[in-house]
């Protein structure tokens, strides 16, 4: 054998023990072939306004209503649109009562869609309107209790949603929750947490109550409590390993909660790659394999793909995969153009999810558009 096919075998085999090596150390740049077993991203037709902090709901039809956002601070949008993905375009769907920013929006067993609270200047609003996607147009409905600014919703296992904590002002953080009843349309008084928050996430847990955790009152919270739906109130449970606000959460096929992501104290300096789950079967949290990139502004809830795995997306101009089976996050193949933060996520009908909108590190959000495939 002469010495350069010697010196091309020694490179291959060098290369593949560098691979190996990798794997079994968790390397956080993944080879080729698990960055594609992980799913890809490639970018999709724009919405036609520039949105971050919008809202996306996937309808009955399978089509998306995104409503809301904002192009810049202060520059809040009326308007809705949809997207089919038929045609891969969006059109126009109506417009509110009022231009709002960080609200929530949940579909209904009726098929409508609820769209409550977010800001309308430096402060919440109480105001809360249904979209009816029959007609496509908003009818404003019962106020709630209080104006709240970016708080949590959860539709619960009888159809009724659950709204807790938000922002009534600049810097007012509430522990104040509340139930919006699907049958009468109408907002009623329920227990309040033990921790007031904004920038929290709530989970839906397998047996039926809610995982309230982290946040923001003042300073970042590494609080956790539950809302159980059978007694109306909140108790306290297991701690976060860190505090954490503006982070992600998504349930796990065995009924545990990953928790990922988000920020400390520092803010923008502060963005975190950590990771950890909640058993609900100890109330405890124990640490998980992180992130490859440190991300905060997420999505508050990750999206449960059909094989289970969690995507991870905003923040960053990656997207990753949490796989329950390694317990390891892996890069998704392809990037966005930037790392947008406050975009929405949606699981469509045939398995993909469609990501959209958001901002940089400035006020200037935008229309642009991806489509994850599994």
């Amino acid at each position: 054998m002469n010495r350069s096919r010697l010196f091309l075998v020694a490179l291959i085999s060098a290369s593949f023990a560098l691979a190996a090596t990798a794997l079994r150390s968790g390397s956080s740049a993944p080879s080729v072939s698990a960055a594609s077993s992980a799913g890809s991203l490639a970018p999709a037709s724009p919405m036609l306004e520039p949105r971050s902090g919008h809202s996306a709901t996937l309808l009955p039809d399978g089509k998306v209503l995104v409503i809301g956002g904002m192009r810049r601070n202060h520059d809040f949008y009326k308007s809705a649109e949809v997207y089919d993905p038929a045609t891969g375009k969006f059109r126009l769907a109506g417009e509110m009562s009022i231009g709002r920013v960080g609200h929530i929006a949940v579909l209904l067993p009726s098929g409508k869609v609820l769209v409550a609270g977010g800001w309308v200047g430096m402060g919440g609003t109480d105001s809360a309107e249904l979209y009816d996607p029959a007609t496509g147009k908003f009818t404003a409905i019962a106020k709630m209790s209080t104006p709240r600014g970016r708080p949590s919703a959860t539709v619960l296992a009888n159809g009724d949603v659950l709204i807790a904590g938000g922002e009534r002002r600049d810097n007012e953080s509430l522990a104040s929750a509340e139930m919006f009843y699907a049958q009468t349309l109408s907002f009623g008084a329920t227990g309040s947490m033990h921790h007031a928050r904004i920038s929290h996430t709530a989970t839906l847990l397998k047996d039926g109550r809610v995982l309230i955790a982290g946040g923001y009152a003042g300073g970042v919270e590494s609080t956790a409590e539950f809302y159980d739906p059978r007694s109306g109130t909140f108790t306290e449970t297991g701690n976060l390993l860190g505090a954490r606000c503006k982070h992600t959460a998504g349930l796990l096929p065995d009924g545990r909660v990953l928790i990922a992501g988000g920020s400390d104290e520092r803010g923008w300096n502060g963005n975190l790659s950590s990771a950890e789950i909640y058993d609900p079967r100890t109330g405890k949290f124990t640490l998980a394999s992180p992130l490859n990139d440190r991300r905060f502004k997420l999505p508050d809830e990750a999206v449960q793909l059909a094989s289970g795995k969690l995507l991870i997306a905003g923040g960053s101009k990656e997207a990753e995969v949490f796989d329950p089976g390694t317990g390891r996050f892996a890069l998704v193949s392809g990037q966005m153009n930037d790392s947008w933060h406050f975009m929405s996520e949606t699981r469509l009908r045939d398995g993909s999810v469609l990501l959209a909108g958001g901002y940089p590190n400035n006020d200037q959000a935008t229309a642009q558009t991806w489509l994850f495939q599994p």
